[in-house]
């Protein structure tokens, strides 16, 4: 994008301007750029080899207290989306809250995150990388069939401009791999998968030892048994604790607390998780999912404590919920084509001193949880209820898989007896590890 960087960024600049001479008291525009190549396989032949491009542009505008965003792709006249924008605004609905960015909070356009890596796999290249997933996946001694392979790259460009004088860049690139297969026979089948994501080629995860990882998981899930209805100490594989402080992560989002649709709306500088345990929200991370030198207002976002030793202590941001609810925007706004609402960035879980081994031989009796089925947590109310599947534990030991329980409880109690492992995986925005989540009602048998 670095060579398209000058034609996008006069490209937003004639949006900026067309739509002040339209009327606009204030605007941004943001002008996105992408392209991906994939290839899909299943039983060594190639389903799907795609390739895409899109470009568009997003012009936000704000007129006498009411604001309206428009989207088009780069070939639309400035002038006649910006007329378009005014006139959908001047009928829009006053929003006291609507505004840019303050100028003082805006980035210096530094970026040192090292977000983007050239490397373009041909599509050959690719179906290559797929065939080897599948392969090593099916040498796994009980495995059966495939639901298929992918690999793949792409790469996302952002340009945005506003009326008080920021422009900026930025770009990222995501190379991704992913296996799902079949273990046993009939109506006995079990299904399950592996994949890895990354921002630099060099660091994905080599395809043999993903496919291979998704064997041996389905092989693990053959012959499950059914669980007795009752209490149990409930450990969370990562693949699910990452959805559940996910979960905690959206009850933070400013947008929910200033329309009041949280549970977790009045619990600002109290204790919703254990002592001594944090959440920390950090954009400035380098080669990480979720980093960005800007946010989709163009301020520069700065590690924040979310939950600082269990109490609560920041909601994530954007410049309209910072104003309705009188704090300062932490620089959590994500862009889209229907406008700008507050996201997290990195998020990061303090660890504990134990890994998850040992957390589980301290579990006498109970479940270690490694899928749910459906979304269990309503944010609203702050009920717990879901479908899951995993492995008995029997005297501190993983015993065998189970399957067709649901789980559940109040996200308040759960929570609060939250006990973390020492295994996060940084590969992700969300970085949780194995949580143990003391005793849930599980309904079974």
């Amino acid at each position: 994008m670095n060579d398209d960087f000058p034609r996008l960024l006069e490209l937003g600049g004639r949006l900026v301007d067309a739509a002040r001479r339209a009327g606009a008291d204030a605007c941004d525009a943001a002008v996105v750029s992408s392209r991906s190549r994939s290839a899909q396989v299943r039983m060594g032949r190639v389903e799907e080899l795609e390739s895409s491009e899109s470009d568009e542009v997003s012009l936000r505008v704000f007129v006498g207290g009411r604001v309206a965003t428009v989207s088009s792709d780069l070939r639309s006249d400035p002038a006649r989306l910006a007329e378009r924008a005014v006139a959908m605004a001047r009928v829009s609905p006053v929003d006291p809250y609507a505004g840019l960015a303050d100028a003082a909070l805006l980035s210096d356009g530094a970026d040192g995150l090292d977000l983007y890596d050239p490397t373009e796999p041909e599509g050959e290249a690719l179906v290559e990388e797929a065939k080897a997933l599948e392969a090593a996946a099916l040498g796994v001694s009980g495995v059966s069939n495939s639901s298929g392979a992918t690999a793949g790259f792409g790469t996302t460009g952002l340009v945005l401009v506003t009326s008080t004088g920021f422009a900026g860049q930025r770009r990222r690139s995501g190379f991704s791999r992913s296996v799902s297969v079949l273990a046993g026979e009939g109506t006995g089948m079990e299904r399950d998968y592996d994949f890895d994501s990354r921002i630099h080629a060099g660091d994905l995860d080599a395809a043999e030892a993903i496919g291979r990882r998704a064997g041996e998981r389905a092989v693990r899930r053959l012959n499950p048994a059914k669980v007795a209805t009752g209490r149990y100490a409930i450990v969370l594989d990562p693949r699910v604790s990452r959805g559940l402080i996910g979960g905690l992560i959206g009850a933070l989002n400013g947008a929910a607390i200033a329309r009041r649709t949280s549970f977790i709306k009045d619990r600002m500088n109290e204790q919703v998780l254990p002592e001594g345990i944090d959440l920390i929200d950090d954009p400035q991370l380098p080669r990480r999912a979720g980093s960005r030198p800007f946010d989709g207002e163009g301020v520069r976002g700065e590690k924040l404590m979310l939950v600082e030793n269990g109490i609560l202590r920041h909601w994530t941001l954007d410049s309209a919920t910072a104003r309705e609810l009188g704090l300062p925007s932490n620089g959590r706004a994500a862009r889209s084509s229907g406008g700008v609402s507050p996201t997290s960035t990195n998020v990061t879980m303090t660890h504990g001193a134990r890994s998850a081994t040992e957390l589980i031989a301290d579990t006498h009796q109970g479940i270690y949880v490694t899928e749910t089925i459906g979304h269990g947590a309503n944010l609203v109310t702050g009920d717990y209820s879901c479908g899951a599947s995993g492995f008995l534990i029997e005297n501190g030991q993983l015993a065998g898989p189970v399957s067709e329980f649901t789980i559940a409880g109040h996200l308040t109690d759960m929570f609060m007896a939250v006990e973390p492992a020492n295994d996060g995986d940084a590969r992700f925005s969300l970085v949780v590890p194995t949580l143990r989540i003391g005793e849930m009602t599980v309904a079974g048998r």
